[in-house]
């Protein structure tokens, strides 16, 4: 027997709309899962590398071990470094949020520190001046002028952690990468590309969406474009 003309997915066709419709939870909930480990990823690699940035920044010394570790953590291959913290937290979406914390710390930490010494001295002593203490200085002065640094950063991190999620279907924590792992071992050709295609949409997404709050945030570096 042959497939009816509109049957699809019986053809096994790259574009299929009875796929979407037929398989809109599962998509649903390889999606939510996907920018929950994203989310929770790069917000975890935010509280640990601004410290690590303020610690570089402050003690020159600290700078040189800070960059080195996170980069050489950067260049572990992502199936290696999975590998690595499997013993730490088994088969579990830990094990991939783990991972993508290490990877996006050089990102993170490079940019936070490099826009913390941008900062004119100037701008600091007049802030001195005017009676800011440390803390004041930081919080009002330091971080907001970094912020353009450190959204970019933050912007590059988050892309790299959207696409880095799919390697987690390894240990069935893969958000979309389930689908196209998944889909690829039964060369299922619309959930392979349905999924791969949500991957890019969500990451320029997000980048937007980033980009966005860039702007909003930092209104002043607008008016000097």
């Amino acid at each position: 027997m042959t497939a009816p003309p509109d049957d699809c997915l019986a053809r096994n066709e790259w574009l299929c709309g009875a796929y979407l419709t037929s398989r809109r939870e599962i998509l649903w909930d390889a999606v939510v899962q996907h920018l929950e480990l994203t989310a929770v990823s790069v917000l975890l690699g935010l509280v640990l590398a601004v410290p690590l940035a303020l610690a570089a920044r402050r003690r020159r010394w600290a700078a040189v071990p800070v960059l080195g570790v996170t980069t050489i953590l950067y260049t572990v291959p992502s199936l290696a470094m999975f590998s690595l913290l499997l013993p730490v937290y088994g088969l579990s979406a830990s094990l991939v949020v783990a991972g993508l914390v290490l990877y996006s710390l050089t990102l993170l930490v490079r940019n936070i520190l490099a826009g913390l010494r941008a900062v004119p001295a100037e701008t600091r002593q007049a802030a001195r001046g005017v009676g800011y203490g440390p803390v004041r200085l930081l919080v009002a002065v330091e971080l907001p002028l970094a912020l353009p640094a450190a959204m970019a950063g933050l912007r590059i991190a988050t892309v790299s952690a959207v696409s880095l999620v799919t390697v987690g279907a390894i240990v069935g924590y893969g958000g979309l990468g389930n689908l196209v792992y998944s889909g690829m071992n039964t060369y299922f050709k619309a959930q392979v590309l349905t999924a791969s295609v949500l991957c890019v949409v969500i990451a320029v997404a997000a980048d937007v969406l980033l980009l966005l709050a860039q702007r909003i945030l930092t209104p002043w570096t607008r008016r000097r474009s």
